[in-house]
């Protein structure tokens, strides 16, 4: 968790650089983002052949919630799956057609068929999953089964 500073100025104090503090979470962050294959992945025009979908995994107190940007993809693109514990999200982004003799001066978007799947803990309902694309972002919602409550037993005595 990164710590925010709040400084207060007056009009006589000067303004305080302060350089940014280390944080070993972001680091970790970071580190497991990085792969080493698409170094060595095909390229054309310096980009991969291939879309890749970023994700933002949240957990709430009632549900586990995915958010995916999607841009350019249609519903019936995706294909959401929840098989036992694992939840697979797949699909693609087609190439718009180009005319002959069109030239491209920088192609930096990508195309290409892109799947993605995790793992789910214990306690996720599986009858209760939405799953909605609006403005080019995905939202899958994995409702959390009811907790079990105490039961209370009654001791008799005899």
């Amino acid at each position: 968790m990164a710590s925010i500073a709040v400084h207060k100025e007056s009009p006589t104090t000067k303004p305080v650089r302060r350089e940014r503090e280390w944080d070993p979470f972001r680091t970790m962050r970071d580190v497991l983002r990085w792969d080493p294959f698409t170094e060595t992945a095909p390229r054309w025009f310096g980009e991969e052949l291939g879309f890749s979908a970023a994700f933002e995994v949240k957990e709430t107190k009632e549900a586990f919630i995915f958010k995916a940007d999607l841009p350019g993809i249609k519903a019936d693109d995706l294909d959401v799956k929840l098989t036992q514990n694992r939840l697979t999200i797949s699909g693609k982004r087609e190439a718009e057609k180009s005319e002959k003799g069109d030239t491209f001066y920088t192609f930096e978007r990508s195309y290409g068929s892109f799947a993605r799947s995790f793992t789910l803990p214990e306690g996720v309902d599986g009858e209760k999953i939405d799953a909605d694309l609006k403005d080019g972002v995905l939202t899958v919602t994995l409702a959390k089964k009811p907790e079990a409550q105490p039961k209370q037993i009654d001791v008799k005595a005899r």
